[in-house]
């Protein structure tokens, strides 16, 4: 792994990244003690209760009520509002307005005691800068002279090694040991049991299809709920169950591990992840928004960490076999998604690159899945390889380098022997900031192919060169066998990115073969008909900082997370996104504490795309060529992943709670069904003694835009994070 230098030139400017210690907020800003100076004139009463609703419903799902925990590694004002305005919220880094963020700063001091003023706080640098431990006293109290003696104790402890993390803990609620388990082959992998669900996308090469069709066009609306579980953890709901032989496995946030009887419910073990104590938000926040966290083979359950680790888990008793440092936790390096199982061989693709600690250096690694070994590794941000590799940074050396994250699942293809993943924007996000000027920026926004045995780059794609905008392009690329031009050829099928575009590539080659656009963008002007080559929309380019640009669609998207899919009954591909848009502008390189996101923007809020009627839209294309089947629009937005079966149907929840079943040639909804939440994570079907089985999550989503449905739409505070499983009445009795 490159060293890093504490000092970073950025073309001409110079950013200097300087460690913060770590206080309570109580210590750091001397709130409630005697002799602390507050800026008395600011934080109005009403001020304070518009941070509030900002912070319940855009942070606490992350935060939760502890809201001093949300200033560590702060000592003023400003750092944190420079944290929270350009890594905040998670989903969409810096979108909301300056104003909001100063009004979330100010609910947090007047919540831990600070009195409130006669003035708005202000998004001024020389205002919150004022806010500082002990500023202005005629002398230190004895508090305050501690405080101080303790300053180089407390920089000396901040740089020493973690202590040694509390062990995990194993629960076991029911004996297994008569359990039937048959262990989960390479074999069984590639051609799993249709009542089985083994990995992510069920199948290796993503398609997110399952053959079982007793729930169908004809009786889906009989469904029944049989049982439901409340998840362990807060956090956004991304869960994904896995299924095999009649055991459901669950990773939720904190990387929680849950084993239940998949007939009735019952609880049969649980691990809990134990994880060091991260240095800034973002990389806590990591931890409240883990997707689909495992898979399995042979006799195991095989977890991602976010404290980047991988670990086998015992199938029937949650015991820990092994596990692996895969990455280095205290750079910032994390897992927020989980592994690709195929050909014996674990394959992951590293999160956290945007953070400070990570620069030049973003990681996709394979190990062997018996025993954790690395086999390979490629770096994102590097590749003497390629000619043109270090030109398209445009000088910034690799040292200076964040992004290209390949923070979603890849993708496999027996056949090829070829793994597939995708990688996020550059960062920061803006080239003004970054200093690339009008390059390229490999290999971010692009899909990768590796020989799966040697790690050796057999080719990439760039979709979206000279990202300014944060769309980045990790998520799923589908693999499926078509006849183009008389020819049959393997296709990789993806929108790849937050962009909403969708390409049809050569799986063997990436030659393009067909792209299409679903959801209204206007970050790209033009797509070349015979490479693919898509260029960035200059007109939208900032060249200066502060100046706002409106961009379509917005750092939420678009799409994002939620997982696409491919039906072969239909041959259509299917995809959710949102029609929105948002403005923001560049700001110019600042200080930074650790554990914190390097994106550097200013964003002022989001808005609809133009003529659309709604926030949600579901599009269905044709595999081979693109042309479109049919749209739905409506105005919640879509916030699960997408479930096509041989019932004809296809499964999809929304934001106003509900869970969907539609035609799967027309979109009309045949079925829905009302929860507790806005559905969410990955839904799933499996089958137990002649039975199938429908599971749905839903919980907190922070991809609602309830501000944007028009209506408005009122969703629950906390969310209550649990699955719901379905089924037909009197199916094998």
């Amino acid at each position: 792994m490159s060293s890093i230098s504490r000092n970073r030139e950025f073309g001409s400017r110079k950013y200097l990244h300087r460690g913060v210690s770590i206080f309570g907020l109580a210590a750091i800003w001397g709130l409630g003690s005697a002799g602390a100076l507050y800026a008395q004139d600011y934080v109005t009463e009403e001020q304070a209760a518009r941070g509030q609703s900002t912070y319940e419903q855009r942070c606490a799902t992350c935060h939760g009520s502890d809201i001093i925990s949300s200033f560590a590694n702060y000592p003023n004002a400003e750092l944190f509002f420079n944290y929270v305005s350009t890594a905040m919220p998670a989903d969409a880094p810096g979108s909301l307005p300056a104003q909001q963020y100063a009004d979330i700063v100010g609910y947090l001091l007047t919540a831990n005691g600070m009195p409130t003023g006669s003035e708005e706080l202000p998004p001024e640098p020389t205002i919150l800068a004022q806010l500082t431990p002990g500023a202005g006293a005629e002398a230190p109290d004895d508090a305050a002279a501690e405080e101080e003696d303790a300053a180089p104790e407390a920089d000396a402890a901040a740089a020493a090694p973690a202590a040694e993390v509390a062990e995990p803990v194993t629960e076991v609620a029911d004996d297994t040991s008569g359990r039937e388990y048959s262990p989960v082959t390479d074999e069984m992998i590639l051609d799993p049991d249709p009542a089985d669900w083994l990995s992510w996308r069920r199948t290796v090469n993503s398609w997110g299809y399952s053959p079982l069709d007793q729930i169908n066009q004809d009786t889906v609306g009989d469904l029944e709920l049989a049982w439901s579980w409340a998840l362990g953890e807060a956090g956004q709901q991304e869960v994904m169950p896995i299924i095999h032989d009649g055991i459901m496995f669950l990773a939720t946030n904190n990387n929680y591990v849950e084993a239940l009887d998949a007939e009735t419910g019952d609880l049969l073990w649980s691990y809990t992840h134990t994880r060091p104590e991260f240095q800034g938000g973002y990389h806590n926040n990591q931890a409240m928004r883990q997707k689909n966290s495992i898979a399995l083979y042979g006799d195991d359950v095989i977890l991602t960490t976010v404290d980047a680790k991988l670990i086998s888990l015992d199938a029937l008793t949650g015991q820990i076999n092994w596990e692996v440092q895969v990455n280095d936790w205290e750079a910032g390096y994390s897992y927020t998604a989980g592994p690709l199982i195929a050909d014996g061989k674990i394959f992951a693709g590293t999160s956290g690159c945007s953070i400070v600690g990570t620069a030049g250096a973003c990681w996709i690694t394979a190990h062997d899945a018996e025993t954790g070994e690395e086999l390979w590794r490629f770096n994102t941000l590097e590749d003497p390889n390629n000619p043109d590799f270090e030109d398209s940074w445009g000088g910034v050396p690799q040292e200076n380098r964040w992004g290209a994250t390949p923070w979603a699942t890849a993708s496999y293809d027996p056949d090829l022997n070829m793994v597939y993943f995708g990688t996020g924007m550059p960062i920061p996000y803006m080239e003004i900031t970054r200093g690339t000027g009008d390059n390229d920026v490999l290999y971010t926004n692009s899909t990768l192919a590796f020989d799966a045995d040697t790690g050796e780059l057999k080719w990439y794609f760039q979709h979206l060169p000279r990202d300014n905008w944060d769309l980045d392009s990790p998520f799923e690329r589908l693999i499926i066998d078509a006849e183009v031009d008389g020819e049959m050829r393997k296709m990789i099928v993806t929108t790849p990115g937050k962009n909403g575009i969708t390409f049809g590539l050569d799986a063997e080659t990436g030659e393009f073969i067909w792209a299409e656009e679903t959801v209204y963008q206007n970050v790209v002007s033009d797509i070349d008909p015979e490479t693919g080559r898509a260029t960035a929309n200059v007109e939208i380019i900032p060249t200066e900082f502060g100046e706002a640009v409106t961009f379509c669609p917005a750092i939420p998207g678009g799409r994002l997370w939620q997982a696409s899919a491919y039906s072969p009954d239909t041959g259509l591909f299917y995809v959710q996104a949102a029609n929105t848009c948002q403005t923001m502008a560049a700001t110019e390189m600042s200080e930074a504490a650790p554990g914190t996101a390097m994106g550097m923007i200013q964003g002022f809020g989001e808005s609809l795309a133009p003529d659309a009627t709604g926030v949600g839209s579901l599009h269905a294309l044709n595999a081979i060529d693109g042309e479109h089947a049919f749209d739905v629009q409506q105005g919640p937005r879509f916030t699960s992943s997408i479930l096509p079966t041989a019932g004809r149907l296809l499964f999809v929840g929304d934001a106003d709670r509900y869970i969907k079943a539609l035609d799967d040639e027309t979109g009309e909804t045949l079925w829905q069904h009302r929860l507790q939440a806005p559905v969410g994570g990955t839904p799933a079907t499996y089958e137990v003694d002649g039975v199938q089985y429908l599971v749905i999550a839903a919980g907190q989503s922070n991809q609602t835009h309830a501000a944007l449905t028009p209506g408005g739409l009122a969703t629950p505070r906390l969310g209550g994070n649990s699955i719901h499983v379905f089924r037909l009445p009197n199916q094998g009795e």
